[in-house]
Order: structure tokens, then C-alpha cells, then sequence
């Protein structure tokens, strides 16, 4: 069997694991973690340092039914009516059945929340929940506490091994398609410096999402889509990839700003922070029955008409009824964020704007983690388990790594394969590194917030153009853009034949949502190196409609 590889230089080490562990946030931890004591040797496979993922940078919490009142199929109706009919009912129940566990577990390993003055969980309230579930950390601050965590368990376990400043190049098959390894190039640390292959009987990704795909995003740097591009490139199927999350309060730096942007947690507008135009009138008001904590997309969509409408190119959050004192003791860091920037939110107007935030699609699994590769497992946002639909539930994104995870170190154990040799690939050219700002360019302006099909349509062909620009170099930049580049052109391909308007997928030229047409899923995959974009039906799934079911994975 040949597979596309891409291109690099002859391996000068070998490695072997058990199981390796691509990615080092909540979801590739957790299951480093949970595994370690079932198989004999765990590898986990960083890109920069162990902190250094999406997962440090999670302000606003993780979502449980913990609190007084609440109740798991509360949480479902919430995250249903977020995931606008897409969502797969039967993950959505592990998620929130399985949630509270897996939260309190994390608090055994040494995750450390806020308590109210009787010493219970400190819950607050993010847009589209009707109940305060969100646990949040030192204010403002959750994914530091939790990674930080994760980090000294995972170092207090030395039979786990780690490497860091190492990116994972590709997934290598066995004849029969299975797992076999990784081509792993170490940058420049530890005693495996360059290129080499670590053998392996399984693999987990959990390597992040595909931020860095747009000019403006909250992803780190790290964040280039690697895990979903080699998935796909050994066999497997990618869903859902046209749902990418744009948060809708991301503070507006001008627009030549490029990168990571800061992020302004939904969990201010949570403390009664509220959104208003540059006259001052508040922008969510009969929009929706939850005002300013409407769902991510529809408060997203409410800035982008008026920023339209009127020309400007930001709207406002308006915070400063909240206090210092409040700003200083819940949220510090954000505080700090917008200090840096020049603005001090218990006096002025936070400026914001949508960017790119949240793949809620990636690598198609059931609900046990697995994707249609043997031994080939993936969690976290690398991942499509169901549980997002068309546009995430504030704060699920963290329980979803947390709870899936989890259920890949039950499954996993018992599932092992062989150690085989890897099959030969047959090696892709690479796209330059310096292409990323073209390719940016074009996906930040034709399949952004707002999209229409003569947008995507020349999306489609100005990636595939840029395609064919080979790379002088074979270095990791030229990687990642060849990373970002399958990605891009597999979400633009799906946004495109998704004729419809529905959760994070805003398309002006069919502004409304079409059950009868789109209710499925556009599922991805490579077949003889060309993108092909297929539809799998599927029963909307809205709180609505308790008796729908859906299949978690049909054909996996």
C-alpha cells in the first residue's frame, strides 16, 4: 500500500512505543496519563514545550453539571441548541453523563478551582448556558491551572516519555493500513536531534486545532492543523471541517494585526459585560432571548452586520460598570492583556471583533476515540467526536479532551496491534514556507465569518494554485504551510458545497438553515492525492427532537 508522505530526509534515529501521544494540552496528557500504567511504554510528542499548546491559553473554564440544580441533560439541551442540529446526540450524552467525573478527577490529580467563601465550587455562566456550570481557576486563568496540573503529574511519572521541540512530520501505515509509526523531527533539543521513526502499535492525536490557517486567531503558533493533515494523508476521514468557531469578543488590534490575538473570555460578558455599537447602543438587545450570552455564533454574526452596516471595523465591550477592584481579583490576566494594549477595561470601552477561534470538525471517531485507521485514535479539537455540531458550547471544548481521553485509555489497552514495518509512501511536494501569509490572506477574506460561493469558489482555486509552487527547502516551516494548505483546501471544498447557513457556518448567499438538504456531514478524504468531499445524512439532532438518533460513525 503507498501512501502520501511528505517530503524530508532520510531518518537517522529509531524509537519504539507502546502508544504515542501527539500533543500535550488536557487531552493528550489525560490519556498519557491514564495509560501509562496499562501498556509498557508511553511516549507523548510535543511540538514546543509541554505548556506551550491551546490549552494554557482557555480563560473562561470547563462545563459540568456540578453545581446545585443542574443536571446532565440540562447541559445536553444547552449544548444542542449551540450545536445547531449537527451535533451527534449519542457523544453529546458521554460527554455530559461522564462530565462531572472526569472534572472531579482532575481536581484529584491536582487541578486546583476556585471556591466559594463555603468552599465549594465557584461556578459562573458563559454564553448559551442557562446554568452556572463553568469551574474556572484563578480567575481568568483555567488552562494554566489545569496544564500546569497535568505537567507535574506527567512529570512525577518518568516512564513516560517525552519528547519536546518535536514535530510530528507524518503517520506511517503497515500493508494493511493500520498504524505502524511516526516520522518525527526533533528541532535542535535532546540526544534524538533531526529527523528519525518511532515504531509504535497506536497512536492518540491530540494535537490542537487549525488557527493558524486564518491572519487572526487565539491559537498559539503551534496551532497548524498537523494533526488533521497527517490523518488525512494516511487514510483517514475528516468531518465538519467547515464549522470553525469565530469568537466574537477578540480584542481588535488594527487590521494589519496578524497572529495570536487576545482573547476577551465570554466569561466577562458571563459578570454582566454587555456588547455596544460605536453609538453606544447595546447591540444584542432583541437579538436573542440571551442577550449578550447568546451562542457564540449568533452574537458573532450580530457584530459582523453591524460592523457591515456601518463601516467600522470593530464593535465594544463595555465592562467598565464591573469595577477594578472586580477586574483585578476575576479576571487578572485579560486585565493585563488589555493594560498591554493600552486599554484599562474598568474605565474604557474594550474594542473587539470576531476571529478565527475553534475547529469544532477534525478527524471523524465514534465514541470511543477511534478514527477509520486501525489503531489510529484522536481527542480534543483535533478531533470530530460530534459533540460541537455546527458551533461549540462555551467551555465544552476542555470537558470534551477530558472525557474522551479518558475513554481511549479504557478502549486502547485491549486493542493493541502488532508492531508492524511501515509501507513504502510515495513523497509529496512541499509548498514554501513564506506561501502562509497567501494562503492566510485568502482564507481570512473568502472563508472567514462571512462566506458566498464566488468567495469560496476562488478560494478553492487560489489555494490549489498555490499548490503548485514547490519548495526550495525542506525544513518545518515548509511543512506546517503544506499542513495548513490541505486543511485550508478541504475546509474551503466543504464550505462550499454547504449550501446553507447554520451554526459558525455563515453563508450570505443562503442565509438560511436547510434540514431538508444539509442535515449531515460533509466527511473528507484523500484519494489519489486529490481532495474528495462526500455527504453522509444525518437526523438534526435539537433538544427538540428528543427521540432523533444519529449515527455516531457510520462506515468507520
Amino acid at each position: 500500500m503507498n501512501i502520501e508522505l511528505l517530503s524530508a530526509r532520510d531518518p537517522g534515529w529509531t524509537e519504539w512505543a507502546d502508544v504515542i501521544v501527539v500533543g500535550s494540552g488536557i487531552a493528550g496528557l489525560t490519556a498519557a496519563l491514564r495509560l501509562k500504567d496499562q501498556v509498557e511504554r508511553v511516549a507523548v510528542v510535543t511540538k514546543d514545550v509541554l505548556q506551550a499548546g491551546s490549552t494554557q491559553w482557555a480563560q473562561g473554564g470547563i462545563a459540568a453539571a456540578l453545581g446545585e440544580g443542574d443536571t446532565p441533560a440540562q447541559h445536553e439541551a444547552d449544548t444542542l441548541v449551540a450545536g445547531a442540529g449537527a451535533c451527534d446526540l449519542e457523544a453529546v450524552r458521554v460527554l455530559v453523563g461522564e462530565g462531572a467525573e472526569a472534572v472531579r478527577e482532575l481536581i484529584e490529580w491536582g487541578a486546583d478551582f476556585d471556591k466559594d467563601p463555603d468552599g465549594n465550587l465557584s461556578l459562573t455562566r458563559e454564553g448559551g448556558h442557562r446554568r452556572d456550570r463553568i469551574a474556572h481557576a484563578d480567575g481568568d486563568a483555567t488552562g494554566a491551572e489545569i496544564q500546569r496540573a497535568l505537567m507535574e503529574a506527567v512529570r512525577r511519572a518518568p516512564e513516560i516519555l517525552v519528547f519536546e521541540h518535536a514535530m510530528v512530520v507524518d503517520l506511517l501505515t503497515a500493508a494493511d493500513g493500520g498504524v505502524a509509526g511516526l516520522t518525527i523531527h526533533v528541532m535542535g533539543e535532546g540526544d534524538a536531534d533531526g529527523v528519525g521513526i518511532v515504531r509504535t502499535r497506536a497512536v492518540v492525536l491530540a494535537s490542537g486545532g487549525l488557527g493558524q490557517v486564518f491572519s487572526q486567531t487565539t491559537n498559539p503558533a503551534v496551532a497548524t492543523a498537523d494533526g488533521m493533515a497527517i490523518a488525512l494523508r494516511a487514510g483517514a476521514t475528516l468531518r465538519d471541517l467547515e464549522f470553525v468557531q469565530f469568537h466574537p469578543t477578540v480584542m481588535y488590534l488594527g487590521e494589519d494585526s496578524r497572529g495570536q490575538q487576545p482573547l476577551i473570555s465570554e466569561a466577562v460578558r458571563g459578570e454582566g459585560a454587555f456588547l455596544v455599537d460605536w453609538d453606544g447602543d447595546r447591540l444584542m438587545e432583541g437579538v436573542h432571548e440571551l442577550g449578550d450570552l447568546a451562542p457564540r455564533d449568533i452574537v458573532s454574526k450580530a457584530i459582523m452586520k453591524r460592523m457591515l452596516e456601518t463601516g467600522h471595523p470593530n464593535m465594544w465591550l463595555d465592562a467598565r460598570h464591573l469595577g477594578r477592584e472586580f477586574w483585578e481579583k476575576r479576571f487578572p490576566n485579560i486585565l493585563a492583556s488589555c493594560e498591554q494594549h493600552g486599554v484599562d477595561p474598568s474605565t474604557d470601552l474594550i474594542p473587539v471583533a470576531p476571529a478565527c477561534h475553534y475547529a469544532s470538525g477534525g478527524v471523524r471517531t465514534d465514541l470511543w476515540g477511534r478514527s477509520n485507521v486501525p489503531g489510529l485514535y484522536a481527542t480534543g479539537e483535533v478531533a470530530c467526536s460530534g459533540v460541537h455540531g455546527a458551533n461549540r458550547l462555551a467551555s465544552n471544548s476542555l470537558l470534551e479532551g477530558l472525557v474522551f481521553s479518558r475513554r481511549i485509555a479504557e478502549v486502547l489497552p485491549g486493542e493493541l496491534r502488532q508492531l508492524e514495518d511501515p509501507a513504502p509512501g510515495a513523497g509529496r511536494v512541499l509548498v514554501p514556507g513564506d506561501a502562509l501569509k497567501q494562503l492566510q490572506e485568502t482564507m481570512t477574506t473568502k472563508v472567514g465569518v462571512l462566506r458566498n460561493a464566488t468567495g469560496l469558489a476562488e478560494a478553492v482555486d487560489e489555494l490549489e494554485q498555490l499548490g503548485r509552487t514547490p519548495a526550495a527547502e525542506i525544513d518545518p516551516a515548509a511543512w506546517e504551510a503544506t499542513n495548513l494548505l490541505t486543511v485550508s483546501l478541504a475546509l474551503a471544498k466543504a464550505a462550499l458545497l454547504r449550501e446553507e447557513t447554520r451554526g459558525s457556518h455563515w453563508r450570505e448567499d443562503f442565509a438560511e438553515r436547510d434540514d431538508a438538504g444539509f442535515a449531515g456531514h460533509f466527511d473528507v478524504r484523500l484519494r489519489d492525492g486529490e481532495t474528495v468531499v462526500s455527504f453522509t445524512p444525518a437526523p438534526a439532532t435539537d433538544p427538540t427532537q428528543k427521540n432523533s438518533t444519529q449515527s455516531t460513525m457510520a462506515g468507520a
